[in-house]
């Protein structure tokens, strides 16, 4: 019975209001007292049922609940024949309940809509080579999948054949399509706009990029910050000591309808519910901009920041060499670039693969007598003349002759912190190139509005050498610089700034950010990185958007100071009804609950606030 009641509290809810409705036409059109009473005594029974039951399942599992508060205040009304009043009560309670109840699931509305854009089939090829329609769950890694205009993509995998524009909202918060083809990764819960492909399958289920978001917010969503925590301690013994004060009143006074009113006055109800739905909110808001916080507890800690530490590689630059400038000291430059190209294809080093792709589509040549001088370049004949392609030492064990244009173009470079490619033929220099990890696009200006959200320290923790780390710190205006850091000393950094009382966050992606990540206040991990960094990080950065950051700065502060409004707003308006009841005259229950159900709305929609934040 008790399951059932509760089943239709919502009935009950709009049933109750009705027989008040009734009970003053019927004393106002009618003049009927009789039929009024009886209404009204309905309507109590009717909505104070649920109240009771939830009440006593509270008591059962020793906790004082604000449903004992408004019963006992309810009966006692009830008892006293104010029917009025414990109609009212009842209604207004129930009614505050259905309205939090609807206002709350919106908060949660983020992990609604990622949980629907969740991919629940696959076009799965089989043995006979044909594409069947199958269930997520019977995708396992390395099979091959279609997937076609329109259709969710349900694993994360590698594109094999075909491309296409896929829409990765889902993932990193950009609604912007990017093209996809072979040999590049996709992830589940993005859509393929146009084209067609088969991709095969990593990473399937709660093991997908997709799932992983979902448990994480949920996660956070659930969990509870040292602000809920202290407050769900407060409303433990809060709750009895109102039962204790209206008793004391009581004995006191002898007014039994001023101790009921007190049970609802003392209701904190607005004060447990202000903080949970400022931190859902938040991390709803987080959720929908690619910005995944791992629990409550870490938007208090960010907001505090004061001290953020940039792992440089992956993090600051994008994680791959380009050319950032070429220089041509011969007039046929296309064939200075096919003999650099023809050569520098022979290599695996990174700085080669660099210079391919800044060369692109040419007409490649066969190198004869290919040597490879370790820690030097490559030399080799093309068309019976011999090339070098390498560093400076290489140019010198050459004899190669620099010209002093030459000489001054080198410094140059390598003062802005470039590797340098160079390339001889039969012992003159044809081609000079500065090769460096590009920085990422905006990257100035993003670090610009940390600063003015209170980060006034911006440390870059390298491990490439002073040089490099120098030049890029210089580019970006940071507070300080460190090359040639290994993980133990980005750590003793970590803790240097901790133990001078600064609020540290740490940014990376890479398996050796992992201790540093773990030491800091707040470890904020970059999507594309690691599985390592992102298990160990707080925050993860969908699609390593850098740019995000200030988002989640200014969010988290947003949500730290709403919290603080909601408990504000909460205590206040319980101190203006008690100072409304004992030092004036015009609160009574009704009035108490009405203004009780108000201030619980009050907070809600002050936290739903975040819902729609967006950094200024």
């Amino acid at each position: 019975m008790q399951v059932k009641i509760l089943k239709n509290k919502n009935s009950i809810t709009l049933l109750t209001p009705v027989f008040i409705v009734l009970a003053f036409f019927c004393k106002w059109a009618m003049g009927n007292d009789f039929l009024y009473t009886a209404a009204l005594v309905i309507a109590s029974l009717l909505g104070v049922t649920p109240i009771v039951i939830q009440a006593y399942q509270s008591l059962r599992v020793k906790v004082i609940s604000i449903d004992l508060l408004v019963s006992i205040a309810v009966i006692g009304a009830f008892l006293i024949q104010n029917f009025e009043e414990s109609a009212i009560v009842t209604f207004l309670f129930l009614f505050g309940g259905y309205l939090e109840q609807r206002t709350l699931s919106k908060t949660r509305r983020a992990i609604k809509e990622l949980t629907e854009m969740a991919p629940e089939s696959a076009l799965k090829q089989m043995q006979n080579g044909d594409f069947s329609q199958v269930d997520i769950d019977e995708v396992a890694a390395g099979d091959v999948l279609l997937i076609r205009t329109g259709a969710k993509v349900p694993v994360d995998g590698m594109v094999l054949e075909g491309e296409g524009y896929i829409n990765e909202a889902s993932i990193t918060g950009e609604s912007v399509s990017l093209r996809k083809g072979p040999g590049e990764k996709v992830f589940a819960g993005t859509i393929l706009e146009n084209g067609s492909m088969r991709v095969s399958a990593e990473r399937v289920g709660e093991d997908s990029t997709f799932g992983r978001i979902i448990e994480l917010v949920e996660e956070a969503q659930d969990s509870k910050s040292a602000a809920e925590r202290f407050i769900d301690r407060f409303a433990k013994y809060y709750t009895p000591a109102v039962l204790i004060l209206a008793l004391v009143v009581w004995l006191l006074t002898g007014d039994f309808e001023l101790s009921i009113t007190v049970l609802v006055l003392g209701c904190p109800g607005a004060l447990v519910i202000g903080v949970p739905v400022s931190n859902v909110a938040g991390i709803g808001n987080g959720a929908r901009h690619g910005i995944l916080f791992k629990g409550s507890e870490v938007m208090i800690h960010l907001s505090k920041v004061d001290s953020m530490l940039f792992d440089k590689t992956g993090t600051l630059t994008v994680g791959q060499p380009s050319v950032l400038e070429t220089l041509h000291y011969s007039d046929n430059q296309v064939a200075a670039l096919r003999y650099l190209a023809s050569v520098e294809r022979e290599s695996d080093h990174p700085l080669a693969k660099a210079v391919l792709h800044e060369i692109g589509d040419t007409a490649f040549l066969t190198p004869e007598r290919l040597q490879t001088i370790k820690g030097l370049g490559l030399t080799a004949y093309l068309q019976g003349r011999r090339v070098a392609v390498g560093n400076t030492s290489l140019m010198e064990k050459e004899q190669v002759m620099l010209s002093a244009k030459a000489k001054s173009d080198i410094e140059r470079l390598s003062r802005e912190g470039n590797s340098i490619v160079l390339m001889s033929v039969d012992g003159e220099l044809k081609i000079l190139m500065g090769i460096r990890d590009r920085i990422r696009p905006d990257l100035k200006k993003t670090l610009k509005k940390l600063e003015e959200l209170g980060i006034k320290k911006r440390m870059m923790l390298s491990g490439d050498n002073q040089r490099t780390v120098d030049a890029v710190s210089r580019e970006l205006d940071l507070s300080q610089a460190f090359g040639a850091m290994l993980p133990a000393h980005k750590m003793e950094q970590v803790k240097t700034l901790k133990e001078e009382g600064r609020v540290v966050a740490f940014v990376g992606d890479g398996v050796n950010d992992s201790p540093s990540l773990a030491l800091a206040d707040v470890g904020i991990a970059m999507g594309g990185g690691t599985d390592v960094a992102i298990e160990t990080s707080d925050l993860v950065l969908m699609n390593s958007d850098f740019s995000r950051l200030p988002h989640a700065v200014g969010l988290a502060k947003a949500t730290a100071n709403n919290m603080k409004q909601n408990i504000v707003m909460a205590l206040g308006v319980v101190l203006l009804l008690f100072a409304g009841l004992f030092l004036g005259s015009w609160v009574n229950m009704s009035i108490g609950m009405l203004v009780h159900e108000a201030s619980i709305l009050l907070v809600i929609l002050n936290g739903m606030r975040l819902t729609r934040y967006r950094l200024k």
